[in-house]
Formats: structure tokens, C-alpha cells, sequence
């Protein structure tokens, strides 16, 4: 069976502070008393800026060893493409080593926008971006339910490439849950279902989402089905604000243990 691990996307956020962070906790303490409660936190900060090896050699430093990042892909790479993203694709292979070399990285999140649709031109750029980053686990989130076709899973599976599952809003050509798995990883994102603000949010209102015990249920057989077919399998919450991910993200650990097969690695803290 597959070992799990569940954290959130991101990690630094003020509002954390009282639902999850220590009162009398400085920013500076964030990171190290989350890796001393979670086992894996998926990196976002690398999307806006270009991630510098040395913030990451930091990181390593200040969390357990058998601690485990993923990392989003600088934006460059996803949401901006243009002649210059080969250039950006080895200037972030070149950043993630240190993860690598410590065998820390979980994933490499390639995040692609909605208005990344399936065409031949998408078709072909994912495929170079793929071979760019050969050598890293790679895994790829589809904000769009074209892709959702049994030759791309073939193709991703011929890479060795992870199809990123994602739990949202059901709204008009979003992608929808399946228990498809491309390689050795298993990748699940929960966004939250905030209909209202999905497509007029900012970063903070689309997420603003807590999901209620039944929601989260109906993803435990799915759950199940996925860690059969892979090494490892990833749950990242996303719906950061006011640290509604952390509680959600605790309460899909009891779920799983109380109610499943399964035995994801520890979370350090009870629900609040």
C-alpha cells in the first residue's frame, strides 16, 4: 500500500495565527513548527518568484529529514509560456537540486490555467516542458476538463508523469474527480467548492471554502483505490484562508484512519 502524505498548499500565512499558529509565534517560525506538524507541504511562493536554492537548502535545514516538499512551477512555465520558458525550465531544474540531491522532492506541480486548452500547439509545449524537467517527478493539474481523454492519461503514463486529481467547484468544463493514475505518484488537490467566487475571486476568496465531514467522505473510497496503484500518494489542501486547509486537512487524516485501510503518515496536532 501506498505511504501517504497530507499537507497544505503553502504554508505562510498570517491569518494562520490562532487557528493554527501559536498567539506569540514570529513569521520567522512559521515554517519550522509546520514541518514539526505536518509531513509534506506542497511550495507555492516558487510560482510568483523563481525559487533560489539557497531558500530551499533553508528549508531542508530547519525541517525533520524525512520531511517532504512539492514545489509549484515558476508561472513562467504554466501561465506566461513564451520562446524563453527552455531558458526558465533549466534555471528551476537548476534551483530544485537541493531537494533532489537530499531526496526531499515529492513533486514537481505543473499547474496549468484554465484558458490552457486542448490544442495540438498545448499538446506539444507540455510534451517539451516534460522533457525539460526530465529527471524530476513531475506531476500535472489540468484547471481544464478537455484534457480530461484517455490519450493524454496514455501520454502523461508514457512519462511517467502524474495526473494530478483535484476536488472543486462543479462548474461548467472544471475538471472532474476520477481515480486515474499515471505513475508511481498519486497527486490530490482539494481546492474547495466556493461556486461564488470561483471564476471573480482573488487568490484568498476562491479558496475560502471549509468542507463539512460528508464532503470529505466521499473521497475515501477514491482515496483507497489510488494508494493501490502507487508508491506514494500526495493530498494537498488549498483552501488556505483563516487555516481552514489545516483543519480540513486534519480531519481527511482521521477519516482515512478511522475509516479506511489506509495509514498516512502522522499529523502532529488534533482537529480544531
Amino acid at each position: 500500500m501506498a505511504e501517504i502524505l497530507i499537507g497544505t498548499s503553502g504554508y505562510y500565512y498570517q491569518d494562520w495565527v490562532g487557528p493554527f499558529y501559536p498567539e506569540t509565534i514570529k513569521k520567522e517560525g512559521f515554517f519550522e513548527y509546520y514541518s514539526r506538524t505536518f509531513p509534506f507541504c506542497e511550495l507555492n511562493f516558487s510560482y510568483y518568484q523563481m525559487p533560489r536554492r539557497s531558500r530551499l537548502i533553508g528549508l531542508i535545514k530547519q525541517s525533520p529529514k524525512n520531511f517532504m516538499f512539492s514545489i509549484k512551477a515558476h508561472q513562467s512555465l504554466t501561465h506566461e509560456r513564451g520562446p524563453k520558458s527552455p531558458e526558465h525550465a533549466s534555471e528551476f531544474l537548476h534551483a530544485v537540486s537541493p531537494l533532489v540531491d537530499e531526496k526531499r522532492l515529492a513533486a514537481v506541480l505543473l499547474q496549468f490555467p484554465y484558458s490552457f486548452h486542448y490544442s495540438t500547439a498545448n499538446r506539444k509545449y507540455l510534451s517539451e516542458l516534460i522533457e525539460n524537467l526530465k529527471g524530476l517527478p513531475l506531476a500535472v493539474e489540468f484547471r481544464n476538463r478537455e484534457w480530461m481523454l484517455d490519450r493524454v492519461y496514455s501520454g502523461l503514463e508514457s512519462r511517467n508523469a502524474c495526473f494530478v486529481q483535484t476536488d472543486m467547484p462543479n462548474l461548467d468544463n472544471l475538471p472532474l474527480p476520477t481515480s486515474t493514475v499515471t505513475s508511481d505518484i498519486g497527486y490530490i488537490r482539494f481546492h474547495g467548492r466556493n461556486r461564488t467566487n470561483w471564476w471573480n475571486g482573488d487568490n484568498t476568496s476562491r479558496f475560502d471554502y471549509l468542507y463539512n465531514e460528508h464532503e470529505l467522505q466521499s473521497w475515501l473510497c477514491r482515496t483507497e483505490e489510488i494508494a493501490s496503484k502507487v508508491k506514494k500518494l500526495f493530498i494537498a489542501f488549498n483552501n488556505h484562508h483563516k487555516g481552514q486547509a489545516v483543519q480540513n486537512a486534519v480531519q481527511i487524516y482521521n477519516l482515512l484512519k478511522e475509516h479506511t485501510r489506509l495509514e498516512p503518515a502522522e499529523i502532529n496536532i488534533k482537529a480544531r
